[in-house]
């Protein structure tokens, strides 16, 4: 059995490292700005042949009933493709309100941040990234966004999109407009850049 000295001594020390741990506060991290990157979507974009009714997506280009690929359809190298959009294009996009939550920015949480993004694209037209837009903070704020479409990591397009005031709390939704389907994208990367 301990004596009693050695009782209040480790008894001390334990009330020690207990008030030490209790008033210990983490250094305040800084409000990180929230960023998203979305490759394509599986068999989002696809195309049904009129008159045989098969679905063609870029999963299955080149199998099935029609036999191996020719050279002409081996001809398209979409990691040789070097074109790309000079110059930052810039939007407005529509801006659909979704929903409300009571603001939350404070350390560690951004002012707006983005989710639930979605890269597809729209045959015959354009690429798309569709997300979603939260304002954390209890003022309205016009969001700018920044997004890279790029393929094999090599630039195909850069796009600023301003966004209308959001209110405080508020979630929506909106979709970016990347370039032409003729370009091939394999990823979407996007950051908020203001506020």
């Amino acid at each position: 059995m301990p004596s009693p000295l050695a009782k209040t001594i480790i008894a001390a020390v334990a009330a020690t490292f207990l008030a030490t741990a209790a008033t210990a506060q983490p250094a305040p991290s800084p409000a990180q700005r929230s960023r998203v990157e979305v490759p394509t979507s599986p068999g989002i974009p696809e195309f049904r042949d009129p008159k045989t009714g098969q679905i063609w997506t870029p999963e299955n280009v080149g199998q099935g009933p029609i036999g191996k690929p020719t050279p002409a359809d081996l001809a398209f190298d979409p990691l040789a493709q070097a074109e790309r959009i000079k110059g930052i294009v810039v939007q407005r996009p529509n801006f659909t309100p979704l929903g409300w939550a009571a603001p939350s920015a404070g350390p560690g949480t951004p002012l707006v941040t983005m989710d639930n993004a979605s890269l597809r694209a729209v045959p015959g037209k354009r690429w798309q990234v569709v997300l979603y837009v939260n304002n954390n903070s209890a003022g309205t704020l016009a969001p700018m966004i920044d997004c890279r479409f790029t393929n094999a990591g090599k630039l195909v397009e850069e796009t600023r999109v301003l966004l209308p005031g959001i209110g405080a709390g508020v979630r929506g939704g909106l979709t970016i407009y990347g370039p032409k389907t003729e370009l091939f994208v394999d990823r979407a990367d996007c950051r908020i850049v203001s506020p």
